[in-house]
């Protein structure tokens, strides 16, 4: 799952870059609101912690830009403004969450941990699909109730598919799934990753369908 942390403070940057890491989290961390935009028009994340105060806007400006665009991913508030208005204001302009600072690290987790369960049903949790079980907290996949042991990348596929099964994964999704474990992906690489998880699961009655101009939907088959 990847988070976009847009926060000014570097030294809170890193310790939540590293707090977040060591839960299984990919963090990207913007400083300004101009440069969210940027990462949110070029990639793909699952979920935003956002500092009110930055240095080039408001940051509930920003909260109205991301709702105006409709934007579907959850939104943490994290900021100094602890007054029950700033609270109301927050959450009346679209964040799914408000911490006011100082807070508690051990507790940002347990409140990110649950808007991701009430999200997209579960990261930490095992998710079955079809005949497969995969407990993505220690990357443990089995088919038929036995263990079935994929190559890393191959994994990494099948890992984002099965997270956000029911829905269209777009090939730039699964590349920056990839790179982040090891180094930047071609759409070739990705497309060669796929065909070979293809026939991976095939025996198990899991298939992945390409959808042109979109990407991937991992669908069960007949044998299933």
């Amino acid at each position: 799952m990847k988070i976009l942390l847009i926060e000014d403070d570097a030294v809170l940057t890193d310790g939540l870059i590293h707090t977040l890491n060591a839960s299984g989290y990919e963090v990207t961390a913007a400083t300004s609101g101009r440069y969210a935009e940027q990462l949110l028009t070029a990639q793909d994340f699952d979920l935003i912690v956002l500092d009110l105060g930055l240095p080039d806007m408001d940051g509930l400006e920003l909260l109205r830009k991301f709702r105006q665009r409709k934007l579907p991913l959850p939104i943490m508030i994290l900021t100094a403004r602890d007054s029950v208005d700033d609270r109301i204001t927050g959450i009346e302009q679209g964040a799914d969450d408000y911490m006011s600072k100082p807070f508690d690290l051990k507790e940002l987790e347990a409140r990110i941990h649950a808007l991701i369960r009430r999200c997209y049903g579960g990261f930490n949790n095992a998710i079955a699909f079809g005949r497969l079980h995969l407990d993505p907290r220690n990357h443990l996949l089995t088919a038929d109730e036995q263990p079935l042991t994929l190559a890393a990348r191959e994994y990494g596929v099948l890992e984002i598919m099965m997270l956000q099964a029911g829905k269209v994964v777009s090939k730039d999704r699964i590349a920056q799934r990839l790179s982040a474990d090891d180094g930047a992906l071609s759409d070739n690489a990705v497309e060669i990753h796929v065909h070979r998880l293809r026939k991976r699961l095939e025996p198990y009655g899991v298939a992945i369908r390409t959808v042109r101009g979109l990407g991937y939907l991992l669908e069960t088959t007949a044998d299933a």
